[in-house]
């Protein structure tokens, strides 16, 4: 009997792992409603439904480094909840609940005000505030019921393990506080809820308010839940809840946010999908310590996502230098500094490459899960280098290009003699960890590479967007060794080794049926899997598509089986297992798309990349100018408007990244020997289109273009 080979969604078959972790996700909603709020800032959020609460049992609560410090949160009116008449968030850390009283027994409806302002900084901040419309005194009793379960994010995902034997309270008997305790072998965690004003009465883990309030009398309450001390965001916001929200308070994060690039257009969808952007990579941001040094880079994305990745963080370091370059440097150095040092199979870890995700959670850190860091990632180290070469290219600074040459040497060595699994000059996958991912290019679901039948094919797989990302990488740091690095020897084995690959890949990877197209991958046996994907987009970015195939190519990622009218759709429709509804079988993804628009642009194919911008910028409008991680791929002539994937990250880094890397394409921007040059092609229905406080070679620069023409000019400092 033959035996069961491994693939992509049974790395280990035979083995049984309990609860692995599949990517899946658990929907958001059913628990919290389709008017769920985050508020979120660095590493910390909290999810909540529209009344603001966080009933036991959902996804939501209060995450801090990947710990739920509040798993309940739920506010009473007299036995009863309230009724939202308005709920939204002010800024990406702060929200307001406007909510009213249904009729109870001695309470006529609507004859409560109540408002929660809630805001995220060095903890969570929130003031309950209530007003009784009534004509007499009013009877009311206020009770906030609090849980803390300390779930590890990996198990709210899935199931969450019942820590309660090992959670210990000490409330205080005066009202003024709540604290829960955690403790697990090294692993220890403890939430307080301190109350400015004592509660009348704790019950259980209940805080409850006796409240006789007159006609038109205001009480109210402010809440705090304190982070650990020393970990977080570097610089929160801080102040009394009333001055954050009406901005007089200091925000740091505002003052990052002003300082970078500003777009005017005379499309309004275009300028305020730009500036929602620049808000959700704002409230992404992390200011972390790294081996000692402070630095700042984009986590990937919310809920699941508030952590450093190697793909995500350094894919959205590229979209967004066009802003600025300090989200890339940040990127370069953080990835640098926890670069593979050793091979370890739990990790997927070896010498030179670099991570896939860090996380901090009890299982990471009890060693259930690998992720303290994970490197299950066969594209990072590759996408380290293009994003080195693109900070250099804009930039000039030779300075941290040398500071990160070994790193440089060690990544292109991990390309040779790990990333090369067989020799055959192809990079390949395959997880050495029980726990690991079985899919590691940027499609990492299980069946996000297979067959046009739907076959699953055998690991390792040599994806076809990996071997792109290789030929850049190794012609790009080619560059940098005639420059900076000083080693006109190792420049032209890089670009032979890179012109090698080229050749073989244009050979092995080219299906000539059906129109012409590549491969998305080689399975392990070197057998074309031979489905049509969006992976296509990202060859022509990396530049390894012959100008003679671009035709073929373009024809294939612009027809109406990969094209929804949103964008290029991750798998074709003329595809078996294709699903408007599969994580990579079938949904749009922004990000993809805009990589896509780059390689079009790259090619001389305007048009085609100026249709996926203008769609891409339509669909932003249909979700208050905040692209989802993942748009459903269903048509768009058939449904009219956009649908999201159900369980897509928003914010999410690389979806806010897009909508510049859009902008870059359609301007033809690009940093040329200490200068900015420009080659616009601005559709018309976005009119001019005008950028200031370019940061390139350490000026600023004014960007303006309208249709095929347009100027750059140095701005004052």
């Amino acid at each position: 009997m033959a035996a069961v080979r491994a693939t992509p969604a049974s790395p280990f078959p035979g083995l049984s792992v309990a609860d692995p972790d599949s990517g899946d996700q658990r929907a958001i909603p059913p628990e919290l409603g389709p008017n769920s709020i985050a508020v979120l800032s660095g590493p910390t959020f909290l999810y909540s439904n529209a009344q603001g609460d966080v009933p036991p049992g959902s996804i939501g609560g209060l995450v801090h480094l990947d710990t739920r410090l509040l798993s309940g949160w739920t506010l009473t009116v007299n036995g009863s909840e309230l009724l939202v008449l308005r709920s939204e968030t002010i800024e990406h850390y702060s929200a307001q609940y406007t909510l009213t009283n249904p009729e109870l027994p001695g309470l006529p409806p609507n004859s409560l005000g109540l408002r929660r302002l809630r805001y995220i900084s060095d903890g969570l901040h929130e003031r309950l505030e209530l007003v009784s419309f009534q004509l007499e005194q009013a009877r009311v009793e206020l009770r906030l019921a609090v849980d803390a379960d300390f779930a590890d994010l990996f198990e709210v995902k899935s199931t969450v393990r019942d820590r309660s034997a090992e959670i210990s309270r000490n409330h205080a008997t005066d009202g003024s506080e709540l604290c829960f305790s955690y403790r697990r072998g090294d692993f220890s965690a403890q939430t307080r809820v301190c109350c400015a004003l004592p509660a009348d009465r704790v019950e259980g883990d209940d805080l409850i308010w006796d409240l006789n309030l007159g006609p038109r009398e205001v009480w109210k309450v402010d809440l705090h839940v304190p982070l650990p001390h020393g970990l977080g965001v570097v610089e929160p916001v801080r102040g009394d809840i009333a001055d954050v929200f009406h901005g007089r308070a200091d925000d740091p994060l505002r003052r990052w946010t002003e300082d970078r690039a500003v777009l005017r257009s005379d499309s309004m969808p275009l300028e305020r999908t730009i500036r929602q952007s620049r808000d959700d990579l704002s409230s992404l941001r992390l200011d972390l310590e790294v081996k000692g040094q402070q630095i700042m880079l984009p986590g990937a994305g919310l809920p699941w996502f508030l952590t450093v990745f190697g793909r995500d963080t350094l894919i959205t370091a590229y979209q967004t230098l066009v802003a600025g370059p300090a989200l890339a440097k940040g990127a370069l150095l953080a990835l640098a500094r926890l670069q593979g040092e050793t091979c370890d199979d739990f990790t997927d870890e070896e010498p030179g490459k670099i991570l896939h995700e860090v996380r901090s959670g009890e299982l990471t850190r009890s060693g259930e899960k690998p992720y303290g860091p994970y490197y299950g990632s066969a594209d990072a180290t590759q996408l380290w280098l293009i994003l080195l070469s693109e900070y250099w290219r804009w930039t000039g600074d030779d300075e941290t290009v040398r500071q990160l040459r070994d790193n440089a040497l060690a990544a292109v060595r991990w390309i040779d003699e790990y990333g090369d699994r067989d020799g055959d000059g192809y990079v390949e996958y395959a997880t050495r960890s029980p726990e690991g991912l079985g899919n590691q290019c940027w499609r990492d679901s299980p069946d996000g590479v297979c067959f046009a039948d739907g076959r699953i094919p055998v690991l390792p797989l040599a994806t076809c967007d990996l071997q792109g990302y290789t030929y850049d990488a190794k012609m790009r740091l080619a560059e940098l060794f005639d420059g900076p690095l000083d080693d006109p020897t190792l420049a032209r084995r890089l670009r032979d080794q890179a012109t090698t690959l080229y050749e073989r890949f244009n050979q092995d990877f080219w299906i000539e049926e059906r129109g012409g197209y590549y491969a998305v991958a080689l399975d392990g046996d070197k057998n074309r899997v031979d489905s049509k994907t969006s992976n296509m987009g990202h060859l022509l970015w990396s530049g390894i598509v012959p100008p003679e195939r671009a035709d073929a190519v373009v024809r294939q990622l612009m027809s109406s089986e990969m094209f929804s009218g949103w964008g290029i759709r991750t798998l074709s429709r003329e595809e078996r297992p294709y699903n408007a509804l599969g994580y990579h079988l079938g949904t749009v993804w922004p990000h993809d798309n805009s990589i896509a628009a780059l390689g079009l642009a790259r090619y001389g194919y305007r048009a085609e990349s100026n249709r996926i911008s203008l769609a891409m910028i339509e669909a932003a409008e249909q979700f208050g100018y905040r692209l989802p991680e993942a748009l459903s791929g269903f048509d768009r002539e058939r449904l009219l408007f956009a649908v999201p994937f159900p369980t897509a990250c928003s914010p999410q880094a690389w979806a806010a990244g897009t909508p510049l890397a859009l902008i870059r394409a359609m301007l033809g921007i690009n940093p040329v020997d200490g200068r900015l040059v420009l080659d616009p092609d601005v559709p018309e229905e976005l009119g001019r289109i005008t950028a200031g406080r370019v940061r390139a070679f350490g000026q600023q620069w004014e960007v303006e273009a309208v249709g095929r023409s347009g100027h750059v000019r140095l701005q004052p400092s």
